[in-house]
């Protein structure tokens, strides 16, 4: 977890993701990811020069199928306020609309559950559980699925409903985040198309990048942050 929260120091200071006064609202999934950027923030507010507050939010996409009461009681334990919000996202997804894409619908859906609930609790911010792995990712999705150069950014500020959204875990990688979910209560994904997805190609395109040009990743990581872009269209 120190080598997490040293990154996570990093990229609050580089892109001023956290500052005095913020009251953030953390989404968690129950995934390694989001418990990860839960634990992190839970210690880093104790030495951070900004002080700051967190709530937890875990939004159930699957109608009380799934049970939170590991994720509660880990809150309690850590000194998080924690907000469960009831929803039928997956029988909208997959019953009504039988999507033949579902990801797409599903998160737009999750995220405006989880922003609504954030701003009615008085939070300025959402914290996602987003990592190094999952930027290099979209951008792969994006440019071989899409046709365009885009991926996410540490900060974004969404003028709908007036909140940031920050991804403290970005200079993290999913190796890192996966050793120090050891000890979290990380519950079990039930969504029927997990492991089937275009992130899932698109792991599969950068697993043989990698094999075949060593630290490739990196290099694509370090291409989508770096401040100088040449030879593209403004």
């Amino acid at each position: 977890m120190q080598k997490i929260l040293s990154a996570l120091r990093k990229v609050c200071q580089e892109n001023n993701l956290i500052e005095d006064g913020d009251k953030i609202a953390v989404g968690v999934s129950g995934g390694k990811d989001s418990l990860v950027l839960l634990s992190a923030l839970a210690r880093y507010r104790n030495f951070s020069k900004e002080k700051f507050d967190i709530v937890a939010i875990s939004v159930d996409l699957s109608g009380g199928q799934m049970d939170y009461s590991k994720i509660r009681a880990f809150c309690g334990e850590i000194g998080v306020e924690f907000h469960l919000v009831p929803s039928n996202v997956f029988e909208v997804v997959f019953d009504l609309k039988k999507e033949k894409n579902p990801c797409s619908l599903c998160a737009n859906m999750r995220r405006g559950i989880l922003n609504s609930k954030a701003k009615e609790l008085g939070c300025n911010k959402v914290a996602l559980g987003h990592h190094k792995d999952d930027l290099i990712e979209t951008f792969i999705i994006s440019l071989f699925f899409e046709g365009r150069l885009s991926t996410f950014k540490p900060i974004s500020y969404l003028s709908n409903t007036d909140l940031y959204v920050i991804r403290p875990l970005l200079y993290s990688s999913e190796q890192e985040i996966i050793s120090a979910s050891a000890s979290l209560p990380v519950l079990q994904n039930i969504c029927k198309v997990d492991h089937k997805t275009q992130r899932e190609k698109a792991k599969e395109i950068l697993k043989k990048f990698d094999e075949k040009y060593p630290d490739s990743k990196n290099k694509i990581f370090n291409a989508v942050i770096h401040k100088e872009r040449y030879n593209l269209f403004d």
